[in-house]
C-alpha cells in the first residue's frame, strides 16, 4: 500500500455495469470489454494492468455475463492476490476467487484427496531445508549453509521443470544452467529426499502441483468437476509461469479458451526458479483468435523516468526484446535521473544516505524511498550508512508483519475491545476510532514518540505504530468505521499478507522489489561483475540482468539515482566500470560499453552529491589503502574498515571509556529526541575506544565521524577519551 492509494482504499462500489468503466483509459477499457474467447494483455511497467483486469472481471459479474464463483484469478504471490481481492470487493464483484498457483491447487488437492486417492493426505512439508540437510548428510555430502539453500532451489527448478533426479546433470548442461555442486552430487541428494518424503508420507509445495496435475490427468471425472465450477480464468504476470503450472493452467481449462492473460516479457527476471516467457511469446501461435491489447500509458513514472527505461530497452536482444513495449509517460515532468560516481563502496553508501536524508528534509516520506542492490549482501554498508546519517530504514524480506508477536499480541487486545464495545473503560474518553486505537495499543506498549535505539523495542514500536497509521487512513476514507469494522480489515489483511507500510527507507534486492513502487528509487552498485552480476554468462543470462536492471528503474515515480563505486574499499585501486546497460544512456557515455567520460576522476552530470573529489570518497582515497592495526592485513569489509582491525583480531578497547561513552550517548539521544544509532552508532563507539583519538584528525579519521558530527560532538568525545569530566549537558547548535 502506498500512499498514494490511501484515499482511494475504500471506495464506494460502482453503481452500475457502466460504471465500471468509467475512468478507464482506451486500452485498459478495451480489455474490460473483453470478455470472450482467449485474451493476451501486454502490459507494461506502470500501466494499470491490476486496474485493467480487476475491471474486466467486475465488469463481466455486473453486466450479468459472468457468473463470480465461476472466475479463478491467478497469480504469483499472496499479496498480489489479496490486492485482487480488496479492489474486486471494492468495484462489487465479490465471491471472485483470486489465489495463487499453489493456494488454488492446495485447496483442490485437500478436497479430491480423499475420492482420488483415499485415507489421509500427506503432510506439508513447511520447511524442506532440514529434509535436503538430511539426504545430504545420508549421501555423506557435507553442505555450508549458503550451499544448502541453494541445493534446494535446484530441487525445486528440477520439479518445477518436471525433472526427475535421474534427468537432472542432463537438464542443467541443457540449459546452460550453473550448479552450486556436482550435478551427480545433487542428483543423488534430490533423489534421497524425494525418497524421505515418500517414507514419512509428506509432499512439498512442488509436489502440491505435480500432484493436482496427475490427479486432473487421471481422473477424468474429478477433471470434469473443476471444469464444471470454473469456466473463466484469468492469469496476472505470465511471463513468469513454469512449465509446471502451464501444464496445471492447460488441464484446468480443457478444451475451452475462455482465458485472460497478462504479461511483459521485458519484465522475466526469474528464468532461475523455472518461469519462462515462452508461454506469454508463444500465446498468438497456440490462440490465432486471441484478441491482443497493449497497455503502455505508464502512470508510475515521470517522462524522465520512462525515456531512460525505453533506452534500456532499446539496446537489448533476444526474443523478449523484440515484443518489447515503447512506454508513454502520463505523468508531468519531473528531475531527470542521476549518475553519481564514487571513490568506494563506504563513499558510495555514505553519499546515497546523505541524498537521501535531504529528500526526507525536503519532504519525501522515508517509507516513499528504496535503495535496491543486486545481492542481499550488499545491504550491510546502506544499513550502517542509513543509521549514521539518522535515517529509519526497514528490510523488505523480513518476518511478514501480521506474524510478528506484537502485531498477533495486538490484534487480540482490538478485537478484545470491540467486542466489549461501549463497556470498555479504555474507550470512555476516546470517540474517534484512531484515539481508540491508541488507547488499546497504549497497554501494548505503544507510546506517541519511538523509543531510542534500534533493536527490537523499536521493533515492536514500530509494527504498533503502523497500526496506528492504518486506523487513520481506514478513518478517513470510512469516517463512520468502528472498532469491529478495522478488526475486520485486520483479518482480511493478515489473511491476504498484505501489511501496511513502516514509515522507514526501503532495503531491497532488486528480484524482491518486483511488484512495487517508490517516489524516490536507488539504484547502487552498478558495476561491472554485479549488473549484470558476474556469473551471468550467456546472451540470454545477460539479457536477464538487463531484464533485472529494468525492473529497478520503472519501481521510481519521480526520483531516480543510479551510482556506482570504482573499488569496493577505501584507498582501493579504482579499477571497476560502470554497467555495460549505461553506456548511451548516461550524459557523457557512448555508446560503446566502455568507460565513457565519467571516469576514474570524473563526475556523472547530476551527480554532486556523489562527487569522487569532494567529501568522504575523497578523504578516504587520500588516505590510502586500509591496513588492521593489529595484524597490518588489509581491510576490505565495511564493519573492519570502521573499527581498523580484523574482526577476529584481539580488541584493545579502553572499557571504562566505552562505557562512559555510551552513557553519553544516551544522554545525547535523549536531550535530542533522537535513537542512539542516530549520534554514533554502536561500531563507531567500539571504534572510538579503542583509537582513544587524541584530537579533531585521528577523530576525523574513524568512519562514521563525519564533518557535521564531529562539529557537533566532537569536543565532547575528545574530552572523554582524555579522561576528563563534562560540565553538563552538550547544546545543541
Amino acid at each position: 500500500m502506498t500512499a498514494a492509494t490511501h484515499s482511494s482504499l475504500f471506495p464506494q462500489a460502482p453503481e452500475s455495469a457502466d460504471a465500471v468503466l468509467e475512468g478507464l483509459d482506451p486500452e485498459q477499457r478495451a480489455v474490460a470489454t473483453a470478455l470472450h474467447g482467449p485474451v493476451c494483455v501486454l502490459a507494461g511497467a506502470g500501466t494499470g494492468k491490476t486496474r485493467a483486469i480487476t475491471h474486466r472481471i467486475a465488469y463481466g459479474v455486473r453486466a450479468g455475463i459472468i457468473q463470480p464463483n465461476s472466475v479463478l484469478a491467478v497469480t504469483f504471490t499472496n499479496r498480489a492476490a489479496g490486492e485482487m481481492r480488496g479492489r474486486l470487493r471494492q468495484l462489487g464483484a465479490g465471491g471472485v476467487q483470486a489465489r495463487t498457483f499453489h493456494s488454488a491447487a492446495l485447496r483442490q488437492l485437500q478436497y479430491f484427496w480423499p475420492k482420488a486417492v483415499g485415507g489421509d493426505m500427506p503432510r506439508l512439508v513447511e520447511r524442506k531445508v532440514q529434509l535436503v540437510a538430511e539426504a545430504a548428510a545420508r549421501c555423506r555430502i557435507r553442505l555450508d549453509r549458503n550451499e544448502l539453500r541453494d541445493v534446494t532451489g535446484e530441487i525445486e527448478w528440477a520439479k518445477v521443470t518436471q525433472t526427475v533426479p535421474s534427468d537432472y546433470p542432463a537438464a542443467v548442461a541443457k540449459s546452460s544452467r550453473d550448479a552450486p555442486r556436482n550435478p551427480a552430487e545433487i542428483s543423488q541428494i534430490y533423489g534421497l529426499y524425494e525418497q524421505l518424503k515418500r517414507d514419512r508420507s509428506m509432499i512439498d509445495f512442488e509436489d502440491v502441483l505435480l500432484l493436482t496435475v496427475g490427479i486432473l490427468q487421471d481422473r477424468q471425472d474429478i477433471a470434469d468437476h473443476v471444469r464444471s465450477q470454473y469456466q473463466h480464468f484469468v492469469v496476472d504476470e505470465y511471463q513468469d509461469v513454469s512449465p509446471l503450472q502451464q501444464r496445471l493452467l492447460e488441464l484446468w481449462l480443457g478444451d475451452r479458451d475462455s482465458l485472460c492473460v497478462v504479461g511483459d516479457a521485458s519484465q522475466t527476471i526469474y528464468s532461475f526458479t523455472g518461469a519462462t516467457p515462452d508461454h506469454l511469446l508463444n500465446f498468438r501461435t497456440h490462440h490465432p483468435n486471441a484478441t491482443v491489447v497493449k497497455l503502455v500509458r505508464d502512470y508510475r513514472s515521470t517522462p524522465q523516468v520512462v525515456h531512460l527505461a525505453n533506452g534500456l530497452l532499446n539496446q537489448a536482444r533476444g526474443r523478449a526484446a523484440e515484443h518489447r513495449l515503447e512506454l508513454i509517460s502520463q505523468r508531468e515532468a519531473g528531475p531527470n535521473p542521476v549518475y553519481p560516481e564514487y571513490a568506494d563502496e563506504p563513499a558510495e553508501a555514505e553519499g546515497t544516505a546523505r541524498r537521501i536524508r535531504d529528500l526526507v528534509n525536503a519532504g519525501v516520506p522515508a517509507g516513499e524511498i528504496a535503495v535496491l542492490y543486486r545481492i542481499n549482501a550488499q545491504s550491510e554498508v546502506y544499513e550502517q550508512a542509513l543509521a549514521d546519517a539518522g535515517v529509519p530504514y526497514q528490510l523488505r524480506g523480513a518476518e511478514r508483519f501480521f506474524e510478528r508477536q506484537e502485531v498477533r499480541e495486538a490484534g487480540i487486545a482490538l478485537r478484545g475491545a470491540a467486542r466489549a464495545g461501549g463497556n470498555d473503560s479504555l474507550l470512555d474518553d476516546a470517540d474517534d476510532l484512531p484515539s481508540q486505537v491508541r488507547a488499546v495499543l497504549s497497554t501494548k506498549g505503544w507510546t506517541t514518540e519511538p523509543p531510542a535505539g534500534s533493536g527490537a523495542v523499536r521493533d515492536r514500536w514500530e509494527s504498533l505504530a503502523a497500526l496506528v497509521r492504518l486506523a487513520e487512513d481506514y478513518t478517513k476514507a470510512k469516517q463512520t468505521a468502528t472498532l469491529s469494522d478495522l478488526v475486520t480489515e485486520l483479518d482480511e489483511r493478515a489473511a491476504a499478507q498484505h501489511a501496511p507500510t513502516i514509515q522507514g527507507v526501503t532495503l531491497a534486492s532488486l528480484h524482491s522489489a518486483k511488484g512495487l513502487e517508490w517516489d524516490a528509487v536507488f539504484l547502487v552498485g552498478l558495476t561491472e561483475g554485479m549488473m549484470p552480476i558476474t556469473y551471468a554468462k550467456t546472451d540470454e543470462q545477460v539479457e536477464e540482468e538487463r531484464r533485472l536492471l529494468y525492473v529497478g528503474v520503472t519501481r521510481a515515480r519521480v526520483h531516480l539515482s543510479l551510482s556506482w563505486a570504482l573499488s569496493r574499499s577505501p584507498g582501493g585501486r579504482a579499477s571497476r566500470r560502470p554497467s555495460r546497460f549505461l553506456s548511451g544512456l548516461r550524459p557523457g557515455s557512448g555508446a560503446p560499453a566502455g568507460r565513457g567520460a565519467g571516469g576514474a576522476g570524473g563526475v556523472e552530470h547530476g551527480a554532486a552529491a556523489g562527487s569522487t573529489g569532494t567529501g568522504a570518497g575523497a578523504k578516504r582515497r587520500r588516505r590510502g589503502q586500509v591496513r588492521c592495526r593489529v595484524c597490518a592485513k588489509t581491510l576490505t569489509e565495511a564493519g573492519e574498515v570502521k573499527l581498523m582491525r580484523c574482526e577476529d583480531c584481539p580488541s584493545d578497547i579502553d572499557e571504562a571509556l566505552h562505557e562512559r561513552l555510551r552513557d553519553w550517548r544516551a544522554g545525547q539521544a535523549e536531550e535530542l529526541g533522537q535513537p542512539a544509532f542516530c549520534v554514533f552508532t554502536d561500531k563507531t563507539l567500539m571504534a572510538i575506544a579503542e583509537a582513544v583519538p587524541g584530537d579533531d584528525g585521528a577523530l576525523a579519521m574513524i568512519s562514521g565521524v563525519g564533518a557535521r558530527k564531529l562539529e557537533r560532538f566532537g569536543a565532547d568525545v575528545l574530552a572523554l577519551c582524555a579522561g576528563q569530566e563534562l560540565g553538563g549537558a552538550h547544546e545543541e547548535d
